[in-house]
């Protein structure tokens, strides 16, 4: 009875955790309507998927003790993110650019520190998370590329109104130093480490409640 309890409150985990991963992907990469705030919001968003991403995948990457669950992990939120933009598009919301898996080179570099390390929790808590942190604002710049040209777009599909906390004060010029990738990489190097440490924990905290 405990080994069924213990491997579903495992699965329930995962799926809370990679849908919460998915609704703050849900956006990443859509700089449409808010051009002003362009590498502001590139910024936030990255972070957000860094811990999304790697509290995900160590919490799966440690429960198994399987390099490659949490490259596994990344291509479930991939897979989400598709079929809930997917919903969106048949909606008519005016995408025309693609959906990139950005996830899944940052969870094979955390696969690969696991493996390369034998199994070392700490070292995966440190090197993983520096890794996973620095590496997915690099490739988050893929959906921003992919994006068309936001004025274009912008007319084609006015919004007549916009939320207080959407609308721009005033162009964000020269924002962090035009460098967004270098934010988004030197915080999430250090916050990622953080909630790699809190993935390893969920797992301890799993067994210890149905011990």
């Amino acid at each position: 009875v405990m080994v069924w309890l213990r491997r579903c409150t495992h699965y329930l985990f995962i799926v809370v955790v990679a849908v919460n991963s998915t609704l703050l992907t849900i956006n990443a990469g859509d700089y449409i309507f808010y051009t002003d705030w362009a590498w502001t919001s590139y910024t936030v968003f990255s972070i957000s998927q860094t811990l999304m991403l790697i509290v995900g995948a160590t919490y799966y990457l440690t429960f198994t003790g399987v390099p490659g669950t949490a490259t596994y992990y990344a291509l479930i939120m991939t897979v989400y993110t598709w079929i809930a933009k997917g919903a969106w598009f048949a909606l008519g919301y005016p995408y025309d650019f693609i959906v990139t898996p950005v996830w899944l080179p940052s969870a094979m570099l955390l696969d690969l520190v696991y493996w390369a390390t034998k199994k070392n929790k700490h070292s995966l808590i440190l090197f993983g998370g520096v890794l996973v942190g620095m590496s997915l604002p690099l490739f988050n710049m893929v959906n921003l590329i992919t994006v068309a040209d936001p004025l274009e777009t912008a007319f084609k599909y006015p919004r007549p109104t916009l939320p207080p906390y959407m609308t721009p004060i005033e162009p964000q010029v020269g924002k962090f130093y035009n460098s967004p990738v270098a934010l988004g990489a030197g915080a999430g190097a250090v916050l990622a480490c953080t909630f790699a440490a809190l993935g390893c924990k969920l797992n301890t905290w799993t067994y210890r409640w149905m011990a």
